[in-house]
């Protein structure tokens, strides 16, 4: 069978065109494998790697189709019909699309992992699970808190876990009466019974105001994250103070109203 010569540029485009759709198949495959791997290294959860894949792959494929449509007909129309679906869906699934590539920018960026605590959107808790469109926290008192990620990515976010050292900070009152340097004395000598007590940084007292019915200071020390956390140090340093300033004699005062009654 003698195929007329008006044939063959077209079976020559379809030949091109299936060897395109072909190597788009190839490339996309061993790029989305490489892109898994790499987010493995990196210990980025699976889920997250296989969408970042597949999202990969379905570029590639679709882009490999368009060119090797190409070679059989002119796809400008095709094109611009496809352009203008995908404006209107993308409108419409603007708040999806908006917290799908948060999501992507999380799983790259990676400003924490899986059980960090963390404060995000006035929310503290332990990081149970990031998803693509959401972050899940567990919070202190034990509820389950589903963020939107593009909320998540707008906030600040305070990960106390990746902090190796911490500042705890807590307001202390003493009387007028008192001899300053003596509250001093007294609870500097009782800090370093605080689990993960650090000598370094040193320790820092600053009586820093007149209240109304004490002289107020604030008690400043660090501690190591690996051995304790900051609940537990403010708990311990609170009772430590409270010990050392009643032995020494110092008085934690409370407000007092004293009402004239007019006959």
């Amino acid at each position: 069978m003698i195929i007329s010569e008006s044939y063959i540029p077209l079976i020559t485009n379809i030949f091109k065109a299936l060897l395109i759709f072909i190597g788009s198949i190839v490339i996309a495959k061993l790029l989305r494998k490489a892109l898994v791997s790499t987010l493995e290294n990196r210990k980025i959860e699976n889920e997250g790697g296989v969408l970042l894949g597949q999202l990969l792959y379905w570029s590639i494929l679709s882009t490999g189709t368009i060119i090797a449509l190409q070679q059989l007909f002119d796809v400008s129309a095709f094109l611009t019909g496809l352009g203008i679906l995908g404006f209107t869906l993308g409108f419409a699934l603007q708040d999806i699309m908006q917290n799908f590539v948060s999501g992507i920018i999380l799983l790259i960026q990676q400003p924490f992992d899986l059980e960090n605590f963390v404060s995000i959107s006035n929310y503290q808790g332990t990081i149970k699970a990031i998803h693509m469109r959401t972050t899940e926290i567990k919070t202190l008192d034990g509820r389950f808190v589903i963020i939107p990620n593009a909320q998540v990515l707008s906030n600040p976010i305070e990960n106390y876990s990746r902090a190796e050292t911490l500042r705890i900070d807590i307001p202390v009152g003493v009387g007028y009466d008192t001899e300053l340097n003596t509250a001093r004395t007294a609870i500097l000598e009782v800090l370093p019974e605080i689990k993960g007590y650090l000598t370094d940084p040193k320790p820092l007292i600053i009586y820093d105001s007149f209240g109304a019915s004490s002289i107020d200071m604030m008690v400043g020390f660090w501690i190591s994250t690996s051995e304790n956390n900051i609940f537990d140090a403010k708990d311990e340093a609170v009772v430590l103070i409270k010990h050392a300033l009643d032995e020494a004699g110092v008085d934690i005062p409370f407000p007092i109203t004293t009402v004239h009654m007019q006959k």
